[in-house]
């Protein structure tokens, strides 16, 4: 696809837990638990109005659901704060330290105060019905091979409660994640190529790394906002994968370019909506679709609306494995329903042409037409379902609409909700402003940690290490490690390097437990070659070993048998190869050396050093020759 002709435009939202003591509005423990929690709180949310009088249209379709949420509580890692049952507390300092480092590395214009507001946000993920977030700094930016990426704003807020479970109607909500501090960092549409993105989210996170921040799976998250030129910004929630990120932009501007010419398909048939919904249950009174019957069976209903115009377009395939079909069941889930029946499918739920025809009869529907139809025990929930469908069908041939939605891990995406708007914005009162002075970002902006970039340059330089040994150690946070094995055992550099960089990547991928193998073993592992009591050759056996067996290094050495031999030991094993083989000696001479190297350290089975068996063979070969 040509990009720059479409319009593409792409900014990243990263949202960071920070690694400090407390949380960001009360001392609790900034950790997760999975205890059996002390307390459940029950609450209803609905949404309020902002400073300006209006109501946020995400959060208005989500108060449409009515749903229940239920709170986990723990008396460690939550108080009344998290149950928004008291004011916060003074801002965690730690935090917004943390957040004025990395607003410093990526040349970010710090503000003088920081004040905190609140966004409503009322999908029960926060008890209070809105986040805390403060802004910390705008217009920083990033270079990147494709060019210069401009960072709008940086801004120190809380953590949301985690989504555990749901059933119908109820949200089940954990409360130790509430209030954890993090920082998101947003950039501006100047993002124009899928590879770029993924670019930038790695520096980024990168970036993050080098301060104290959290590690582990969920202390980060990313969001892309795409758009092309003729259709419309779409929030995506939750790339997790950074490979995956460049698919994921290519699936959404698919997905757009075919809603776009599913518009243009419809303007040209005159397509309409018919706002009545039908009810057309005693269609399927006898009818053999399992899932009409089982509604039908518990006092449901059968409801159905009639699209003007749009027939053989809703089963249209817009991304992978999702049709436009897809796109309107999406807005009705949200209702609480299952999914939607359309004309287009209607064959896979054993509905018969007869079912078909006799709705089309009532709804009047003519050639050309289209209906969609909702099948639940709940009426109203099942004509609400509807009504959103009707909403979106009318977009359908005037625009595309913008959307916050759920990354899958195929690269598509789902419909979560409309895209927020500033009307959930609104000063909090409980929190005093906070002055930040020139003289305390000099002390921060003095005393900065190392970039990525800078400490692959420099333990490249200084270690003697390959660009890809150095950008590996970088990427899997194992500088510190390394330098600390490095200063301490008299080693070849890129010996240590490769065993932190590569040699327990690769235990993983054996799907070995490698959490075992910590700094303590390495240095175990280390000292033993050191002292010459393994060969460096060993290394993957004996750390395969404890990460498999649970043995410790002195254990693993013994019970693998790979203790080293001695120089006299290796002497005789070379010397009873090279009388086993004298033919090949008298007939190849020192070309002999390949085949006899290899049935040697086949016999040594990895006991001795390559370079010491190297050295004692070629000698004892050349006075033999000679």
């Amino acid at each position: 696809m040509d990009y720059e002709k479409l319009g593409l435009k792409m900014g990243l939202e990263i949202h960071q837990q920070l690694n400090t003591n407390e949380k960001l509005f009360c001392p609790c423990e900034n950790s997760l638990t999975d205890k059996k929690p002390q307390l459940k709180i029950l609450r209803y949310l609905r949404p309020t109005q902002s400073e300006l009088g209006k109501i946020d249209r995400a959060a208005f379709e989500e108060s449409r659901r009515k749903l229940q949420f239920i709170y986990e509580s723990y008396d460690q890692h939550t108080c009344l704060v998290e149950a928004d049952e008291e004011p916060p507390q003074p801002l965690n300092l730690e935090a917004l330290e943390i957040s004025l480092i990395i607003a410093s590395l990526v040349n970010m214009q710090i503000v003088d105060e920081f004040h905190v507001m609140r966004k409503q946000v009322i999908d029960g993920s926060n008890t209070g019905g809105f986040q805390r977030t403060g802004l910390v700094a705008t217009n920083g930016y990033l270079e990147t091979d494709y060019g210069k990426v401009f960072i709008e704003n940086l801004c120190l807020e809380e953590d949301a409660a985690r989504r555990m479970h749901e059933e119908k109607g109820k949200t089940n909500f954990r409360l130790d994640r509430l209030g954890i501090p993090l920082v998101e960092i947003t950039t501006d549409p100047s993002i124009h190529n899928p590879q770029q993105v993924k670019e930038v989210a790695y520096q980024i996170g990168q970036i993050l790394r080098s301060t104290k921040v959290k590690r582990g799976l969920g202390t980060i998250r990313q969001d892309l906002n795409i758009s092309i030129s003729d259709g419309a910004r779409v929030e995506i929630k939750g790339v997790q994968d950074l490979d995956l990120m460049p698919k994921m932009v290519e699936n959404e501007v698919k997905r757009q370019i075919n809603l776009l010419e599913i518009k243009d398909e419809l303007q040209k048939r005159d397509a309409s909506i018919d706002n009545e919904i039908f009810d057309v249950g005693a269609v399927f009174k006898d009818t053999e679709s399992k899932i009409m019957s089982k509604a039908l069976s518990k006092g449901g209903s059968v409801l159905a609306i009639k699209l003007n115009g749009f027939a053989g377009l809703i089963g249209r395939i817009i991304q992978p494995d999702r049709r436009f079909g897809t796109e309107l069941a999406g807005y009705a889930k949200k209702m609480g329903v299952s999914g939607i029946f359309h004309t287009d499918e209607l064959s896979s739920y054993g509905i018969t042409r007869e079912e078909v025809e006799a709705v089309n009869k009532i709804i009047k529907a003519l050639k050309g037409d289209a209906f969609i139809m909702v099948a639940d025990k709940d009426e109203k929930k099942a004509r609400n379902a509807l009504i959103e469908v009707q909403r979106r069908s009318k977009t359908a041939f005037r625009y595309i609409p913008e959307e916050t939605r759920k990354a899958l891990d195929n690269g598509s995406s789902e419909y979560l909700r409309p895209l927020p708007t500033a009307s959930r914005m609104y000063v909090e009162t409980d929190i005093p402003t906070i002055s930040i002075s020139r003289k305390y970002l000099e002390q921060i902006e003095n005393n900065l940690p190392e970039l990525p970039s800078e400490k692959r340059n420099r333990i490249i330089v200084k270690h003697g290490l390959s660009e890809d040994l150095a950008t590996q150690l970088v990427k899997n946070d194992k500088v510190d490690d390394f330098e600390k094995l490095d200063a301490i055992y008299n080693l070849d550099s890129p010996i240590i390097a490769s065993t932190l960089a590569y040699t327990i990547k690769e235990l993983k991928r054996e799907g070995l437990n490698v959490d075992s193998l910590d700094l303590k073993v390495l240095e175990k592992v280390f000292s033993y070659i050191n002292e010459n009591k393994i060969p460096t050759a060993s290394i993957t056996a004996v750390l395969r070993s404890v990460a498999k067996n649970g043995y410790s290094v002195r254990e693993a050495v013994k019970k693998e048998g790979l203790e080293k031999l001695s120089n006299e030991e290796v002497e005789t094993i070379i010397d009873d190869i090279i009388s086993l083989n004298n033919d090949i000696i008298m007939q190849r001479g020192m070309a002999a050396m390949g085949p006899l190297m290899g049935m040697v350290m086949k016999s040594l089975k990895g006991k001795a050093d390559g370079k010491l068996v190297n050295k004692l063979l070629k000698d004892k070969l050349i006075k033999l020759i000679d």
